[in-house]
């Protein structure tokens, strides 16, 4: 993390009483949900404050905590419940807790998860609503992947086209939600809510999972239309995710392949 974002951080949260955001204020609600866990607590506030220091404010932001770690969240996190943080406590279902809780407690509402290890510029979330405004069928991802075939079999993971930045919505569109996902009411296939089976067929890749959800209800993914470099918080890396899934991915993919089918192929 350049030491620059963290500064401008710090000197905005110090002004932020002079510069009111934009409430949203539109229907259905706007929620922006994440969760942590004990060896990312050290960094979090500085994520949350980032969310808190969006220029477009959503209905609610909420930290979703599992409740065995409820007892080790910083005093710097539960002050920030003052400025406009939401905690809750759930069961621990790893990386699901930002959004499952979130899509059972408010199934109408626009869901926007969040990474807790990064820090999210000031229009972010804007800049997300925006884009969603404008196709608003479709879920909108900062950062996309894009799913490589031969003939109509996958390759792995590893050969995806990285960083796709066109606004082109496609079947082979895949969100990283490391920058940022807007999923609209009604995006998911039911079976999105199935915790045994999502735990058993990918229980480290929550994003294959949403990714075979969201297709199988027939919906499609979309770029932003904007360009920007998630920066992770200086020691926040070291029990990423992303480190171990470039191998697990493929495992995982192929679960719910023999599960779920292909749903790169656009049959409509």
């Amino acid at each position: 993390m350049p030491l620059g974002n963290r500064l401008r951080l710090s000197c905005r949260w110090r002004l932020r009483r002079f510069h009111a955001p934009a409430v949203y204020s539109g229907k259905p609600d706007l929620i922006v949900s994440l969760t942590s866990y004990p060896p990312r607590f050290a960094t979090l506030h500085f994520t949350v404050k980032s969310l808190l220091l969006q220029r477009l404010k959503p209905t609610r932001l909420i930290l979703w905590i599992a409740h065995a770690d409820a007892d080790l969240l910083p005093q710097k996190i539960l002050d920030l419940q003052r400025e406009g943080l939401e905690i809750r406590y759930c069961e621990d279902i790893k990386s699901y807790k930002k959004i499952i809780p979130a899509l059972e407690s408010f199934p109408e509402a626009i869901i926007v998860t969040a990474d807790d290890d990064v820090y999210y510029w000031p229009d972010w979330l804007a800049e997300l609503v925006a884009a969603w405004r404008q196709h608003p069928q479709d879920v909108i991802a900062h950062r996309l992947r894009r799913i490589r075939l031969e003939g109509d079999a996958i390759r792995p993971y590893k050969e995806w086209a990285l960083e796709v930045t066109d606004q082109s919505a496609s079947p082979v569109n895949f969100a990283i939600g490391i920058g940022g996902v807007l999923y609209p009411p009604g995006c998911f296939h039911p079976a999105v809510l199935e915790r045994e089976k999502f735990m058993q067929l990918c229980p480290e890749a929550d994003d294959v999972w949403l990714y075979w959800m969201v297709r199988l209800n027939g919906r499609l993914v979309r770029h932003s239309g904007t360009k920007h470099v998630p920066y992770p918080w200086r020691g926040s890396q070291s029990t990423s995710l992303w480190k171990k899934n470039r191998e697990r991915n493929d495992a995982q993919i192929e679960r719910m392949i023999s599960v779920f089918g292909e749903p790169w192929m656009d049959r409509a």
